[in-house]
């Protein structure tokens, strides 16, 4: 039955995730394209709009892919399975074990498993970055060729200015709000063409 799929898939997930949402998204990936549930441009896209709407990403992630999968039950419980292992673990933290980082043990674990939630969430990053503008799903694909999407290229390229121009001239980031709208705008434009 698929919403038992769906909780169990994304209880696995959420019982073995760090480092947030984005460390997640890899997990979530190698889920999504096991099961076959959606492709790897609605996985993107899926991603896009977990990002831009109110709420943690894996919530929202789990919410989609739920809802594609299954309408609102298919959210309900893809959305319960992600959040039900952190709500127990957090729950179990906070009764029994006081001043849980001063431990060494605990301390050493989470040093350990820092740099593998980097290199999760800057592989993925690097896939996402291939698949948008070479069209390139797996890296198997690199070896059998690629297509250059030269609109992708394009807001990409302007992003970049837009991010160098507002530290230049103002001395800090620029709004992710901003840079959401910029893209979303060039986006209307360029696939309209």
């Amino acid at each position: 039955m698929i919403y038992w799929e769906l909780f169990m898939e994304f209880a696995k997930i959420g019982a073995v995730s760090l480092g947030g949402g984005y460390g997640m998204i890899a997990l979530i990936r190698e889920m999504v394209f096991r099961n076959g549930w959606m492709t790897d441009s609605d996985f993107t896209s899926f991603i896009a709009v977990s990002e831009s709407t109110p709420g943690p990403l894996a919530v929202n992630m789990a919410t989609f892919i739920g809802s594609s999968q299954a309408g609102l039950p298919g959210a309900l419980c893809a959305t319960f399975g992600v959040v039900l292992p952190s709500f127990l673990i957090i729950l179990l933290i906070a009764a029994v074990m006081h001043n849980l980082l001063n431990y060494s043990g605990v301390q050493a674990f989470l040093k350990g498993v820092r740099p593998c939630i980097v290199a999760m969430i800057l592989a993925t990053g690097i896939l996402m970055l291939l698949n948008l503008l070479l069209s390139v799903a797996m890296v198997d694909d690199l070896i059998d060729g690629w297509n250059f999407d030269v609109r992708a290229g394009v807001i990409l390229l302007i992003l970049l200015g837009v991010h160098i121009g507002t530290k230049k001239r103002y001395h800090q980031e620029p709004s992710p709000i901003m840079m959401i709208l910029i893209s979303a705008v060039l986006g209307m434009v360029l696939w309209s063409m």
